[in-house]
């Protein structure tokens, strides 16, 4: 039987007009029950920056207390403080508390003032940059404008890694400050390393066990509900079980002659499971090059035969260097543990000075097989294991959409590669796939990107800024959007170092002009320096250029774009996408008339629509 209307609801007007109904009714027409589930949530997000209003159906009831529940924030850019904060949050309601999970963006800042139990999962990016889903979070924390916070308890629990100077810092910012504020810190902060599960997973339990103190302690004013972000669709394959994905083509896109070796790679995703969307990406397990391994045991004079057990685990030595240690990424704690046993007072300088851009320069350019042969010291295997960072799978952007290419995954890899005096050295995940030939198995997953998504309205324009190998994910936008007959416009900034050598797809973009499915094309070579003009006539270029060049240049057509709705998306390295950033103000400021903070505002509630979006690496 159906439930009874209650008579103050019934004498209430529709809560939609007509307009509105169709428009929802529209919208969730073809969602399943996980969407809806987060379509619900966000919706009770957006009601929550409102001032509170009476639940429809109902008489008006006065503001609730600020409730005795847990919310936790992630920042994350690979997905790993997303899948700990989860993790955290499944915890913590397994053990009957209240919580609700949100992304950084999705956090309204002025709700900060009214939270009791707080915690922090966020990574830092690059050296010292938070993730772009926590930009705007940390702005305001760190700001003028953030609230007196003498009634908050929380913790912060830091991501990074440890080959950057500034590790954690982020997550050491967020800490400091909360105190500054007047916060009470339940439990001290966690800095966890690449092989975060380490430090992560104590400090969850005794987060998990403070929460519950604090709270079970307090009165229960209210419930809350969790508001939580889309969650994944289950697949077979994950970062702890990848699936062999059979290597369908290694094709070279830079020619012969150029310095540099980008390779596109074609992978069968044929009975994986896995099932992504245009912005995700693909993670690789890579195991490092035997002539790398057979360099370390010569150079330790170590028996690679030996068996040596670790963390539960026995595995020949060799075996372990090759499938289970960094050996082509440098970190600091590695560096400090050598520099005490090589009694190097050059190193112990370097760690202790007060110039992190040394270390940061030693850091990238030094291998560990460089730092063994240039400061020898002697290593006991099993000591060698502990020290050694755990090997981490890397995150390609895949190049393709699934509507066009079927059950394959497509990546544009950058081979790293170069000669030194002591021999050759490689990136150990791009050189251990485009060294393979047709037909090998490369363990994979996949790693969802929620952040970085074509607009739902297809008639919507798209910007999209990739330079280099960050080009690779607006080849699936492309073919994704012409796949379902997207109405919107497509534009490409696309830039490298060389046009003869280095354009990345050039016959791929040139189709697509001729044919529509790319309406501009934007280029930028930094060591090109000339350049044809329309009438003939050959420019010299006096200084390189790159996409941000091309962004001022054409700075009054991309205000336009964004005025009318565009999608604006940057894909590439760190610094590629500060400048660009950088440069963004500057033309939103220009073109319309704002000064630098307004300027930021625009841009900032651009990427809180999900309007502009970045995945920088």
């Amino acid at each position: 039987m159906p439930a009874t209307m209650p008579a103050s609801a019934q004498r209430l007007p529709p809560p939609l007009s007509a307009d509105q109904a169709e428009l929802l009714a529209r919208l969730s027409a073809d969602l399943d029950a996980p969407r809806l589930w987060w379509l619900s949530g966000y919706a009770a997000g957006l009601a929550g920056r409102l001032a509170p209003a009476p639940p429809i159906g109902s008489e008006p009831t006065r503001a609730a207390a600020p409730t005795a529940a847990l919310t936790i924030v992630y920042g994350t850019q690979t997905g790993n403080a997303k899948r700990l904060a989860e993790q955290l949050a499944d915890q913590c309601q397994a053990a009957g508390l209240e919580v609700r999970l949100l992304r950084a963006d999705a956090y309204p800042p002025r709700e900060l003032q009214h939270e009791r139990c707080l915690y922090l999962v966020i990574s830092t990016q690059g050296d010292g940059d938070p993730p772009d889903d926590a930009r705007a979070l940390v702005e305001f924390i760190s700001g003028k404008r953030a609230p007196a916070l003498k009634e908050l308890r929380y913790a912060v629990l830091g991501l990074g890694d440890s080959s950057y100077p500034q590790f954690c810092a982020i997550g050491r910012q967020l800490d400091a400050r909360l105190a500054e504020l007047g916060a009470t810190r339940l439990e001290a902060r966690g800095d966890a390393d690449l092989d975060f599960d380490t430090v992560a997973g104590p400090w969850l339990e005794r987060a998990l066990a403070s929460a519950k103190t604090a709270l079970q302690s307090a009165p229960t004013l209210a419930s809350v509900t969790p508001l939580r972000p889309l969650p994944a669709i289950p697949v077979a394959a994950t970062r702890e079980t990848p699936s062999a994905a059979e290597l369908l083509g290694n094709q070279r896109l830079t020619t012969r002659d150029s310095a540099r070796d980008i390779r596109h790679l074609e992978l069968s995703l044929q009975g994986s499971g896995l099932h992504y969307e245009p912005g995700d990406a693909l993670g690789v397990w890579p195991r490092n090059s035997p002539v790398l391994v057979e360099a370390v045991l010569d150079t330790l004079g170590l028996d690679g035969d030996g068996v040596i057990e670790h963390g539960g685990q026995a595995l020949p030595l060799r075996r372990w260097l090759a499938e289970q240690r960094e050996l082509t990424r440098l970190a600091r704690p590695f560096l400090a543990s050598h520099a005490s046993l090589a009694r190097s007072e050059l190193l112990e300088r370097l760690l202790a000075s007060d110039r992190p851009e040394q270390l940061a320069a030693l850091l990238a350019r030094t291998q560990v097989i460089d730092l063994l042969q240039q400061y020898p010291a002697q290593w006991s295997p099993p000591a060698l294991l502990a020290a050694l960072r755990p090997l981490a799978p890397r995150l390609y952007s895949i190049a393709s959409s699934r509507k066009v290419v079927g059950e394959e995954a497509h990546l544009t890899v950058a081979h790293v590669e170069y000669a030194t005096q002591a021999g050759p050295r490689w990136g150990a995940a791009s050189h251990f796939m485009c060294a393979s030939e047709e037909g090998a198995q490369l363990p994979v997953y996949l790693e969802r990107n929620e952040r970085f998504r074509l607009p739902q309205d297809p008639s919507r324009d798209v910007i999209m800024v990739g330079p280099g190998t960050g080009v690779a994910p607006f080849r699936g936008f492309v073919q994704e959007r012409s796949a379902v007959g997207a109405q919107g416009r497509n534009w490409l900034l696309f830039g490298n170092r060389e046009s003869r050598s280095e354009f990345l797809y050039q016959l791929e973009w040139q189709q697509a002009l001729k044919d529509g499915r790319l309406q501009r094309l934007d280029l930028a070579f930094s060591r090109d320096r000339t350049r044809a003009l329309p009438d003939g006539v050959v420019e010299f270029a006096p200084a390189k250029t790159y996409v941000q060049h091309r962004l001022r240049e054409h700075g009054r057509e991309l205000y336009a774009w964004l005025e009318n709705g565009a999608h604006l998306y940057v894909c590439g390295a760190i610094a590629m996408g500060k400048d660009v950033h950088a440069t963004l103000l500057e033309v939103i400021a220009r073109h319309g008339s704002r000064n630098a903070d307004d300027a930021s505002d625009y841009l900032n509630d651009l990427a809180r629509q999900g309007r502009y979006a970045r995945d920088v690496y």
